[in-house]
């Protein structure tokens, strides 16, 4: 079992409709039909919605996916419609919310990968392919692969384990148009935001995608996008195959989460204790130093 330590009371707002809170984002429904996401500082790790929060994070992620859509723009449309905040609402949405379209979700997580780690390096040093790609011998944990991959997953409840699956198996489930788009759009998008992390001395080693179709049945990209939450990127001046690289993401969070500091076992069903505050700022701060590199603006 795991989840939230204690899930959250979600904001009143006159006019809304909460619809869900999930593991960052709590969602709401306007009076015009549009959903209204708002990120919060929670943060998660080994499917726990962990007790402390990390200061700034839900604007960061925010912030860093708009800059990313008004990057993207010209190869996928996205969801956003406004950033203003609804009237009524708590002062701390600012910064932080997202007024969007409704799109018929894509029951799918499109990940794409430039390099080998995660659970993709757990698979291919089973049987050397990642969801059904075979790769060549000789990868170990941090190597570029020959050409970006598609590897998508099934998406997993709160608490529950995105699943990697096959191509074939996607095509299965959203028909093999709709399979063939969401595999193109992953990697175009990849690609250019692979090429624009470079050029600011960062490496994007895999990241994940949702997708939806409008009311014109457009493929449109929701949620959230090329964040630390959804991405791996590492420091291009620090790269080196053979182990697992620093990162801008909650590496610094799970990392003392399994060391004997944290006193928690991660087999057991209990749930994670809180964070100590040098955590806390240093994951905060990694936050901030992806944002400030990929942006080139100043937190």
């Amino acid at each position: 079992m795991s989840g939230f330590v204690e899930k959250p009371e979600p904001a009143q707002v006159p006019g809304l409709l909460h619809l869900h809170t999930g593991k960052v984002r709590d969602l709401y429904q306007n009076q015009a039909g549009e959903l209204v996401m708002v990120a919060s500082d929670r943060m998660s790790a080994y499917d726990w919605v962990l007790p402390t929060e990390i200061p700034d994070k839900g604007q960061v992620l925010t912030q860093l996916s708009l800059w990313w859509f008004d990057k993207l723009a010209d190869i996928v449309p996205h969801h956003v419609i406004s950033t203003d905040v609804p009237e009524g609402a708590p002062a701390d949405w600012e910064g932080r919310t997202m007024v969007c379209k409704s799109l018929g979700m894509i029951p799918v997580e499109c990940v794409a990968r430039g390099y080998l780690t995660g659970s993709g390096l757990a698979e291919y040093e089973q049987d050397r392919t990642v969801c059904g790609v075979t790769l060549p011998e000789g990868l170990v944990d941090g190597s570029e692969l020959p050409a970006p991959i598609f590897t998508p997953a099934t998406k997993a409840e709160v608490g529950e384990h995105d699943e990697n699956v096959s191509y074939e198996e996607v095509a299965r489930q959203v028909g093999a148009d709709t399979a063939a788009q969401l595999r193109q759009t992953t990697l175009a998008v990849y690609g250019r935001a692979r090429h624009i992390a470079r050029d600011r001395g960062i490496i994007l080693a895999d990241t994940k995608f949702e997708f939806g179709f409008d009311d014109e049945e457009r493929l449109t990209i929701g949620d959230e996008v090329l964040t630390p939450d959804s991405s791996r990127f590492w420091p291009a001046e620090l790269w080196e195959p053979g182990h697992p690289q620093p990162s801008y993401d909650k590496q610094f969070v799970r990392d003392w989460l399994t060391s004997p500091a944290s006193g928690w076992d991660r087999k057991s069903e209990q749930p994670p204790p809180p964070l100590p505050p040098e955590v806390v700022e240093q994951t905060r701060a990694k936050y901030i130093e992806a944002y400030e590199r990929l942006t080139g603006n100043a937190w």
